[in-house]
C-alpha cells in the first residue's frame, strides 16, 4: 500500500517474521517500509487480509536477529515514547473515523513495547504509481473526478479537527474500481518532529506546505490543501515540484497555467496555481472553497 524507502540513520531494522502472530492477526507478508514504519499484510482468525501499520522509527530504535522487541537508548526513550503515544492517539481519531475515501483503521493495540495499527487491506495501486505507469497525459475528466471523491474524504478529516499534513501520489490509493483512499497520515509525527531532531522528515519536500518547513504554528486546512495542489501538479505532467522552502527563497516553479496551457482548460490550472500560493492566506482556506472551484 506505501513505497518502498530505504531507512536513515545508519542502521536498519528488521520486520517481524512472516508467521508472526500479533493479537489475532498472523503477518503473511512485508508490504512496505520505511524510516518510520513497516507496513504488513496480515490475516485474522477468518483470514481476512488486513494491512498492519507497525511504529519503529529508525532513528531511535533497532531491532535485529529476529528479536521481537525493539533496543532503544536510553537517551531516545523519552523521544521514542512521545511518538508512540501520538502514533496511539492518531489511531484513535482515525479509528473514530468512516468514511470510502478515508484509509478504514478497523484496530489499534499495543505490544512488543509498540504500537499497531490494523487497516482494511485495499487492492489497488498508489496514485504514484499511476502516473508513472501512464502513457501521455492523465485525462481532465478522471483528475477532477478522482480529486472531487478525494476531497470528501479530506473535509471529513477537517471536520474532525484533524489534519493529514503529508498528501502526495504516494499516500493516495486507486483501489481497483478507481475510487481513492487518503493514506498514511503524517500528523501524529508532527506533533513531536522537532524534539531533538532525530525523527526521519515527517513531510515530503515538493508536497510539504510552506509553514511545515517553516512555521508549524500557521498549519491548517490550507496546508493539506497545499499538498493537495502539489498533487494535482504532479498529476499534470509527472512532473517534480521545487520544494516550498526553496521556493520561498528563489521561487522557479512554472505556474501551472503557463506550462500546460495548451493540455488542460484554464479554470482547473488556475485552481491548481491558487492552491499553491506561498502565503496560506493566498490558497483556498477550506477543502469546500476548493471544492467548489474544481466543479466550475
Amino acid at each position: 500500500m506505501l513505497p518502498q524507502a530505504n531507512q536513515p540513520g545508519g542502521q536498519v531494522n528488521e520486520p517481524l517474521a512472516v508467521g508472526t502472530q500479533l493479537e489475532n492477526y498472523r503477518i503473511v507478508r512485508l508490504l512496505a517500509s520505511g524510516g518510520f514504519s513497516f507496513v504488513y499484510l496480515a490475516h485474522d482468525e477468518t483470514e481476512t487480509p488486513v494491512a498492519i501499520k507497525e511504529y519503529l522509527p529508525s532513528t531511535l530504535a533497532l531491532r535485529a536477529n529476529g528479536e521481537s522487541y525493539p533496543r532503544i537508548p536510553e537517551q531516545d526513550l523519552a523521544t521514542f515514547r512521545a511518538g508512540m503515544k501520538s502514533f496511539f492517539e492518531e489511531g484513535r481519531a482515525l479509528a473514530g473515523l468512516s468514511h470510502p475515501n478515508i484509509v478504514r483503521v478497523l484496530n489499534f493495540f499495543r505490544a512488543n513495547e509498540t504500537v499497531y495499527l490494523v487497516m482494511r487491506y485495499e487492492r489497488g495501486r498508489t496514485l504514484h504509481e499511476h502516473i508513472s505507469r501512464h502513457r501521455g497525459a492523465l485525462e481532465e475528466a478522471w483528475i477532477r473526478a478522482t480529486f472531487a471523491q478525494l476531497l470528501n474524504g479530506l473535509r471529513e478529516v477537517h471536520s474532525n479537527k484533524l489534519l493529514h499534513l503529508d498528501i502526495k501520489p504516494a499516500n493516495v490509493y486507486l483501489r481497483n474500481d478507481g475510487t481513492p483512499v487518503l493514506l498514511d497520515f503524517g500528523a501524529a509525527r508532527q506533533a513531536f518532529s522537532a524534539d531533538g531532531m532525530k525523527l526521519p522528515p515527517t513531510f515530503t519536500p515538493g508536497f510539504a506546505s510552506p509553514e511545515q518547513h517553516v512555521d508549524r504554528d500557521l498549519l491548517g486546512p490550507w496546508s493539506d490543501i497545499y499538498s493537495v495542489g502539489a498533487t494535482l501538479y504532479a498529476c499534470l505532467g509527472n512532473a517534480l515540484l521545487q520544494p516550498a522552502d526553496q521556493r520561498l527563497e528563489n521561487d522557479k516553479l512554472g505556474p501551472a497555467r503557463r506550462v500546460w496551457e495548451q493540455k488542460y482548460s484554464h479554470e482547473l490550472l488556475e485552481t491548481v496555481d491558487w492552491c499553491l500560493q506561498l502565503h496560506h492566506l493566498d490558497r483556498p482556506q477550506s477543502v469546500f472553497a476548493l471544492q467548489k472551484a474544481l466543479r466550475s
